[in-house]
C-alpha cells in the first residue's frame, strides 16, 4: 500500500483541510439541509446516513453538544474524532484511509442508469450481499448514485455521500459477485467522477486500511493517499450532560 500523502499547498500546514472533518463540513456546507445540529455537533437524519460530527472533536463541550442532539445511552458513529472524554463507551474502533483524486480519467458510462428512490430494495439488497459500508433508505438523496443492471437486475453501483465544499466522496462502490471482474466498479467510478468534475469539484473516497486490494486499485485508476483515519462507533453517557455555552 502507497504510503505518499496528498499536498494541499493553498493552506498552511498549520492550517486544518476541510477533508479533516469533511462530515463537518459538509453539515454545514453543501448538506446543511439534511443537518439535525445542536450547538457544536451535528448528524445526519438517522435514515440518510449514521455518521454524527463535532466542530472540534477535541473539545469536551462539542461532545456535550452531540449527547443532548443523540440523547442518552446511545450509540453513534463519529468521524474526525481519536478518542472520547470519559464517561463514553468506545463500542467499536477502526483504521482507515482517505483517499484523493490526482490523475484519474473520468468518464462517462453510457450503460449505467441513474438510481432513485425506486430502486431502493434493490440497491438494499445489493448492499447486504457486498457490505461497501453504510446505506440506508434515503442515503440516495445525498447525490447522483450510479448503477449497472444485467437482464434487468442491479449489478453494480457507486455514488456520492459525504459533500463538503469543494469535494465530494464517491461510496457505495459495489458490485455483484457473480459479476466481478469485468471492471464494472471502475467504470461507475469513473462516471460518478465525471460527475463531480463538472461542478468543479474534487472526488475523495474512503476505505479501510485493511482493505489493501481496495487502496490498490483506487491508486491504479488515478487516487493518491491523503491521510490516514480513525472511526469510532461510541455510545453516549447514560445521562444527559449540561451542555457548555
Amino acid at each position: 500500500m502507497s504510503t505518499s500523502v496528498f499536498p494541499s499547498p493553498a493552506q498552511s500546514p498549520a492550517e486544518p483541510h476541510v477533508l479533516d472533518n469533511a462530515v463537518w463540513a459538509a453539515l454545514t456546507g453543501p448538506h446543511a439541509r439534511f443537518a439535525e445540529r445542536f450547538g457544536r455537533a451535528a448528524r445526519y437524519p438517522l435514515d440518510v446516513s449514521p455518521f454524527t460530527a463535532l466542530a472540534d472533536p477535541t473539545a469536551p463541550g462539542a461532545w456535550d453538544d452531540l449527547a443532548a442532539l443523540v440523547g442518552p445511552d446511545t450509540v453513534v458513529a463519529v468521524t474526525g474524532a481519536g478518542a472520547v472524554p470519559d464517561g463514553w463507551e468506545t463500542v467499536e474502533s477502526g483504521q482507515g484511509v482517505q483517499l484523493v483524486d490526482t490523475g484519474l480519467r473520468a468518464a462517462a458510462a453510457p450503460e449505467a442508469v441513474r438510481l432513485g428512490p425506486g430502486d431502493i430494495p434493490e440497491i438494499l439488497d445489493l448492499i447486504a450481499l457486498t457490505r461497501p459500508g453504510p446505506f440506508l433508505p434515503r442515503t440516495v438523496e445525498l447525490g447522483t448514485y450510479l448503477g449497472i443492471r444485467h437482464r434487468g437486475r442491479l449489478i453494480a453501483m457507486a455514488g456520492e455521500r459525504v459533500h463538503p465544499p469543494g469535494w465530494t466522496e464517491i461510496s457505495a462502490v459495489c458490485t455483484h459477485p457473480a459479476h466481478r471482474g469485468r471492471g464494472l466498479a471502475t467504470r461507475l467510478v469513473r462516471a460518478v467522477a465525471a460527475g463531480i468534475r463538472d461542478r468543479g469539484e474534487t472526488p475523495f473516497l474512503h476505505t479501510l486500511a485493511s482493505n489493501t486490494a481496495a487502496i490498490r486499485l483506487y491508486e491504479s485508476i488515478g487516487f493518491t493517499l491523503r491521510r490516514r483515519t480513525h472511526f469510532l462507533l461510541v455510545r453516549t453517557p447514560d445521562r444527559h450532560p449540561t451542555p457548555t455555552p
